[in-house]
């Protein structure tokens, strides 16, 4: 029995509703996970995704910023947003569903930006963006007993070295600073997380999942970044098959400047 789940930031569901429709139809993961909707509930695409065969939704929205969506072919229950640092952003949002006989509670993120300048004491994008990464140390992979976890989402830091195009020369850029990645790698720590991004492709390999819109040929600069990720409790780690991003989405149509990253289950 196998078990597909995709991350994607979407960056507008409702402009880029033709991409998404795309690539549910040519490659049918079992859930879709969304970020950056950018809508509210009641102006979410429902209606075709429903169509192509996702019947169970669970959407945190807000109008014109954030946003997160799971849309799924699996029946999906205890539907959970968590306002993370209590601003009323739409960054959160989990299930539970279950499969081959295991209860999994999946969790869609989109952690903030963070602006331009990493200095929070003069970008308060930054500090928020901090203080978000902060409060998901206290997530755990086995919070519940009996249940499994996949944590998705765009989570705008690419944490380790060949996550980037130039470990040195984007030292002091926003997504890649030592804060932010050293935070992450102990979000990882502290909540036992797998990345199963980095269990599938070694570390001595390049891996991105985003490419500036500021780059005239993206492709031929290659100058990406991981910001999207993959995570799972260790119980789930041996069943993991495959991850795949799917890099080509990246020159269709309107794209998002996020690709779909995809991993497979063998349940």
């Amino acid at each position: 029995m196998t078990l597909s789940i995709t991350t994607w930031n979407i960056n507008s569901v409702r402009l880029r509703m033709p991409i998404v429709e795309q690539f549910l139809n040519a490659y049918q993961p079992d859930i879709i996970c969304l970020q950056e909707t950018k809508c509210s509930n009641d102006q979410f695409p429902s209606k075709p995704l429903k169509a192509l065969g996702y019947q169970h939704l669970a959407i945190h929205g807000q109008k014109g910023y954030h946003g997160v969506a799971i849309a799924s072919r699996i029946p999906i229950t205890e539907i959970v947003s968590r306002d993370y640092c209590q601003v009323g952003d739409a960054r959160h949002v989990s299930v539970i569903f279950e499969k081959a006989g295991r209860k999994i509670r999946l969790h869609n993120f989109y952690v903030p930006a963070g602006g331009d300048e990493p200095d929070r004491s003069i970008n308060p994008k930054f500090g928020h963006k901090l203080d978000f990464v902060e409060e998901m140390k206290l997530l755990h992979a086995e919070a519940d007993e009996g249940v499994s976890s996949i944590l998705v989402g765009d989570l705008n830091i690419a944490p380790f070295e060949e996550d980037v195009w130039s470990h040195k020369q984007l030292l002091k850029i926003v997504s890649h600073t030592p804060v932010e990645t050293e935070g992450l790698l102990e979000v990882m720590r502290k909540g036992a997380w797998v990345d199963l991004m980095r269990q599938h492709v070694p570390m001595t390999e390049k891996l991105y999942t985003w490419w500036s819109y500021r780059a005239k040929d993206w492709e031929a600069a290659n100058r990406g970044r991981r910001l999207d990720h993959i995570w799972s409790s260790a119980d789930l780690a041996p069943a993991l098959a495959r991850v795949d991003v799917l890099k080509e989405a990246r020159g269709w149509d309107r794209p998002s400047d996020h690709v779909p990253v995809t991993a497979h289950f063998d349940m």
